[in-house]
């Protein structure tokens, strides 16, 4: 499908964040923290260890993120 040449083709700065904020985000990377912990334990006690690895990965995104917005 192509893109009417009529449209725009990339999003104006002031459009960006518009309908996030900080607290949301960090609020976004809290739920993931939690929700990560939670699989873990899931996948650790189910002894599926595909589930641990990406909950482990989750974690660790939430993390880097939280960061990013706080100290960047």
């Amino acid at each position: 499908m192509r893109i009417p040449a009529e449209l725009p083709q990339h999003i104006p700065p002031d459009m960006l964040a518009k309908n996030a904020s900080n607290d949301m985000l960090l609020f976004t990377a809290a739920i993931s923290i939690l929700i990560g912990a939670a699989l873990t334990w899931l996948g650790w006690h189910g002894k599926q260890m595909w589930m641990v690895a990406w909950s482990i990965g989750l974690i660790i995104a939430a993390i880097a993120m939280a960061i990013a917005i706080l100290f960047l």
